[in-house]
């Protein structure tokens, strides 16, 4: 294996690795708490959160590896842990928080997915160096 390959396959493994616990960490915060994460005290949003950006971290990696445009990638990503964190904050709505925050994190969600989107249906165009 070269050394590009080897990088893929880290990307690859830390991408998949990450994905998985953020969706753990976001699907099932008690136990992700009780099995992996017990540093108390136990904040069940803070846990949908740490998941939220997780996947966010796992997605940008994932991303990568399927797209050329960087920008793209990481729009991905933090398209994907965005949408989380929205969720997350509407999810979590009584356990605290402003009431304004499902409001402001499902904008900023919606932005980045349209950046996003905007970005890929450029498509075909090679991303310049001032990108």
């Amino acid at each position: 294996m070269d050394r590009q390959q080897a990088v893929r396959v880290v990307a690859f493994a830390v991408g998949a690795f990450n994905l998985m616990l953020g969706v753990w960490a976001f699907i099932h915060p008690a136990s992700f708490f009780e099995r992996l994460a017990a540093f108390p005290p136990y904040n069940h949003h803070l846990l949908h959160d740490i998941g939220a950006f997780q996947v966010g971290v796992g997605a940008v990696l994932l991303a990568a590896l399927r797209v050329r445009d960087a920008l793209l990638a990481a729009l991905i990503g933090a398209g994907a842990a965005s949408v989380l964190h929205a969720a997350s904050h509407i999810i979590d709505r009584d356990l605290g928080g402003r009431a304004t925050d499902p409001i402001g994190v499902s904008l900023i969600a919606a932005a980045v997915l349209l950046a996003a989107l905007w970005r890929a249906r450029a498509g075909d165009e090679e991303p310049s160096d001032q990108d």
